[in-house]
């Protein structure tokens, strides 16, 4: 099954994953890819909700160990996994890479982190599903994350400070280790709350694309701050049926974007951009175990 349909990734081509041995996110390296050592790849027809062991999506969130399960999960699940891509990034698949579900539960040797399983379950879609991509460039509309004021960030968001001990948070953070970005309980009902300690500027821009936050673009970090930080933001999440915040950069309505402006002293800008893109060239169902 050729497609010539484009999955979208982060701006600027910086997304590609390396394993220990060198490989790219895409395989394509003469080096041997690592893999897990046994798989099951089953087709599931039930209605039972769809379970991981741990969240399949381009956040941090990881149950150590070497154990990969999920069940009844569409094919794009695990494309999104593989590959770290958010809720908008997918463009133009066939409809059973939505509708169709699959168990999948793999074993992996020693203890890999996160990372690396993702670039074992690339292994696994190109072994069962005789996925083939590859990466290119394209110029696409992104967003560019800035400060407000020039040589000043807003309260909420804090220079990590190099003798900080990462065993306790500061007072205005919950618990949350260093290296580490993602929502977690907001400070009140109906408020939604993002997080992150010890991050660069860059990793926040990248993580800004998210359903969490309701960016379906890119956004590429253009504030000029270097180091780490640490950062809180809370805001009221616009309802479903709402348009999508990103079509709408200079909207003040738009809750989020508010209080990125007011909490951290940061915008988004729309404009366009590189744009490294991963295009599908062959896939096909899976045949049974």
């Amino acid at each position: 099954m050729r497609l010539t349909c484009a999955l979208l990734c982060l701006a600027g081509g910086i997304i590609a994953l390396a394993s220990p041995n060198g490989q790219s996110a895409t395989g394509s390296t003469a080096a041997r890819p690592i893999a897990f050592d046994v798989a099951s790849v089953k087709r599931n027809t039930s209605n039972a909700p769809a379970t991981a062991r741990f969240p399949l999506g381009p956040g941090d969130a990881f149950v150590a160990g070497g154990l990969f399960s999920a069940t009844n999960q569409p094919l794009i699940a695990y494309l999104r996994f593989a590959f770290t891509l958010g809720q908008g990034d997918l463009l133009g698949l066939p409809r059973w890479f939505y509708d169709e579900r699959f168990d999948i539960e793999a074993r992996a040797p020693g203890n890999p982190t996160k990372d690396q399983m993702r670039l074992m379950m690339q292994s696994l879609l190109a072994e069962r599903f005789t996925l083939k991509t590859h990466r290119e460039t394209q110029t696409q509309p992104i967003l560019v994350l800035n400060v407000v004021k020039a040589g000043k960030t807003g309260s909420l968001l804090r220079r990590h400070e190099v003798s900080e001990s990462c065993d306790e948070p500061p007072p205005w953070l919950p618990p949350i280790r260093c290296g580490a970005i993602g929502p977690t309980v907001a400070s009140a009902p109906g408020l939604a709350r993002l997080v992150g300690r010890q991050v660069t500027m860059a990793r926040v821009a990248e993580f800004l694309m998210n359903p969490v936050t309701g960016i379906d673009r890119p956004v590429v970090d253009r504030t000029a701050l270097a180091g780490d930080f640490d950062f809180s933001v809370e805001w009221s999440p616009a309802p479903e049926s709402a348009t999508p915040r990103a079509t709408q950069v200079e909207d003040t309505s738009s809750t989020f974007l508010q209080a990125l402006r007011e909490q951290l002293g940061l915008k988004l800008d729309r404009a366009t951009g590189p744009v490294s893109v991963i295009v599908v060239d062959h896939v096909e169902r899976p045949t049974a175990d």
